[in-house]
């Protein structure tokens, strides 16, 4: 599990070396859809609101549908209060790298059936800072969410609905710096017509308001789940509503206009049968997909507006033998995107076709993909200790609206993108096989995955007929193409708990990534972001009771060590090697307690102790301009960060027994 990074305030979960539309992020029981295409496009969650978090690594294409062919991760909110019992929780948190201020308060309670849980979060930061960049300019960001959820639990089952209003702010790190100082600069106006630059100042990077260029992203959803009991199975249901709006502010001389403005709104739909258990065989089915319209509201244009509309008819199974335990299913999906043409007239303004020298700069289109997905798997318990597991799936992704139709200046990358109406669906046949031994004080498990994609889609830069880069608008001109891809590796955990010291948790991971590129030269051979190799180590000791006032307590001193990448998509200078760094963090927390009961809670954690300066190579901001003085290319990553936590819950009536 990785991420693709923009900054501090902007990330993008990779899971085994595939990212951006081939990993499902599910919240609130539906897929978030938030432009996910895009590379300074994040996910719109509230951190604090998360209870629970389930990775699900391989094709979960039988669930989801397209676009879960690497994977789904699934954020989950608390589960629901029992009967009579109503709380409060009141959360702090600082950080001293980039000021971070962060609160969140909840009110939840179940009276009667009645179920409710409401919450606003907010967070806001200043610059980060490193021991190369100094303070990093315009990386910081403000976010504010209200979310909740009310319903009912009834013996025949329950209904909740979900809903969020969240918010986000992120300034835009371009990198610019004096050639003379090797300071950040930043865009001024001189008049209104007149821009120029000059360095920044320390009030710049202390300001907790972005400054241009800046994004505004809202995400508005409302999600209705049902749950209905018939005899001994269920009818869960599930419908939808999302509404994303970004827009980008990047003109210093008209800093309140935006440029970009997508709005994008999506109903969700899931409906399933659980059949009851019979003979230890477990039978589910049904449908579920997703209606979308996307908007162009601003002033530049990368994607036409369009139409989507998907639809999926799944049946999963599951049998259970004495050891053995055999899963699969089967899955038919088909959607259907169109856009819409766009005319502009010399001014880069709408038009219509009958306008004298309009320029065509999307042309309409209608397309449709189908596919199948299906999968096998089986768990063999060989004793109470020893467990084996292997699965076959075949996933199915249908090319994103920016793949097929793109035709603009994608401002995150500075290249002009092109995108391929005629490109085919991908399509991935994956082997995964574990095996583990869980004892009483050690817990080993090697997990190992071999995944072939046909049709894998990435961009390809164009040359002019004398070989050179392909200028378009100033840019470098890139368009989309498809080929075969390949991915391998796995994950080898051990987790020593050794006895009689049970309090004592030494936990090691180390996971590989290899990903290329079928039948391609050495420079295209490997597929862009995939994460480094990496080795995580924490030592952590544990304590139920300590004296009469702290209890649940630990410390704990964490090494992450990530090894040179140096197998990397070199063509056109689109990434270069990345050195191993090793970053050392450690944590304490504990309960304090009185009478048995929590007064608070407090949590210290401090990362990158040894203040290492370092370039993820899932960062984007590595790619930014050489700092001419000390001979750096781009930006690096958030060096010393100490966080501080502080939880307190509230009782408002214990339950009643």
């Amino acid at each position: 599990m990785s991420q693709v990074t923009t900054g501090s305030g902007i990330s993008k979960p990779v899971i085994r070396g595939l990212g951006y539309n081939r990993v499902v992020v599910v919240n609130d029981g539906i897929r978030q859809e938030g432009q996910q295409w895009g590379d300074e496009h994040g996910i719109e969650v509230d951190e604090f609101a998360i209870y629970k978090v389930e990775i699900l690594k391989g094709p979960a294409s039988l669930s989801y549908g397209s676009d879960a062919m690497a994977g789904v991760i699934n954020f989950l909110s608390a589960p629901t209060l029992p009967e009579g019992k109503i709380i409060g929780n009141i959360l702090t948190n600082y950080q001293t790298n980039n000021g971070l201020f962060g609160y969140s308060a909840n009110f939840a309670g179940n009276k009667n059936g009645f179920v409710w849980d409401v919450r606003y979060s907010g967070k806001m930061a200043h610059s980060y800072q490193n021991k190369y960049d100094g303070y990093v300019l315009n990386s910081g960001f403000a976010e504010n969410t209200f979310s909740g959820i009310a319903g009912v639990n009834k013996s025949w089952g329950y209904s909740h609905l979900h809903f969020s209003a969240y918010n986000l702010t992120p300034g835009i790190v371009e990198g610019d710096r004096d050639s003379a100082t090797g300071n950040f600069t930043k865009p001024i106006a001189l008049n209104d017509t007149t821009e120029d630059a000059a360095i920044a100042t320390d009030k710049d990077f202390k300001s907790y308001t972005p400054s241009t260029p800046f994004q505004k992203i809202r995400h508005y959803k409302a999600v209705l789940n049902n749950s209905f009991i018939i005899g001994n199975g269920s009818l869960k249901t599930t419908i939808g509503y999302q509404q994303n709006q970004r827009q980008e502010y990047a003109d210093i001389l008209t800093p309140d206009d935006y440029g970009l403005y997508f709005l994008l709104n999506t109903i969700n739909y899931d409906v399933r049968y659980i059949m009851p258990e019979k003979n230890n065989f477990n039978l589910s089915f049904g449908v579920n997909g997703m209606q979308q319209t996307s908007q162009n509201k601003g002033t530049e244009f990368l994607i036409p507006e369009y139409n989507l509309f998907d639809f999926g008819v799944f049946a999963i199974a599951k049998k259970s033998f004495d050891k053995l335990d055999i899963s699969g299913g089967l899955r038919y999906d088909t959607r259907n995107q169109k856009t819409k043409d766009l005319f502009l007239n010399a001014n880069g303004e709408q038009t219509t076709s009958a306008s004298p020298n309009a320029f065509h700069q999307f042309t309409a289109f209608n397309s449709s993909f189908t596919g199948y997905s299906g999968s096998i798997g089986a768990t063999y318990q060989f004793s109470e200790k020893v467990f084996t597991k292997v699965n076959i799936s075949r996933g199915f992704r249908a090319p994103n609206i920016a793949e097929i139709s793109s035709n603009g200046v994608h401002e995150g990358t500075g290249n002009y993108i092109v995108g391929v109406a005629g490109l085919k669906p991908e399509s991935s046949l994956q082997l995964d096989y574990a095996f583990g031994i869980n004892s009483k004080h050690v817990k080993i498990e090697m997990d190992l995955f071999s995944n072939n994609i046909n049709d894998f889609i990435f961009l390809s830069k164009l040359t002019n007929t004398l070989g050179s880069d392909s200028i378009t608008e100033d840019n470098s001109t890139f368009q989309y193409t498809s080929g075969n891809a390949q991915l391998m590796g796995g994950e080898l955990s051990v987790d020593i708990h050794p006895h009689p010291l049970d309090w004592l948790h030494f936990e090691n991971t180390f996971s590989y990534v290899q990903s290329i590129q079928k039948n391609q030269p050495n420079s295209r051979k490997y597929l862009p972001f995939t994460p480094a190799p990496k080795f995580t180590s924490e030592l952590k000791a544990t304590s139920k009771k300590l004296g009469k006032l702290l209890a649940n307590s630990y410390v704990k001193v964490g090494v992450e060590n990530f090894f040179t990448q140096d197998k990397f998509y070199a063509a056109y200078n689109t990434e270069t090697s990345t050195p191993g760094y090793t970053l050392i963090n450690i944590g304490i927390g504990t309960d304090v307690t009185s009478k048995n009961k929590t007064l608070f809670s407090l949590y210290i954690n401090a990362n990158n102790l040894t203040d290492v300066a370092y370039q993820s190579h899932l960062s984007r901001l590595k790619y930014q301009a050489q700092n001419n003085v000390t001979g750096r290319t781009g930006v690096f990553n958030m060096g010393r960060n100490i966080s501080f936590k502080l939880l307190v819950p509230l009782e408002f009536n214990k339950k009643k027994v």
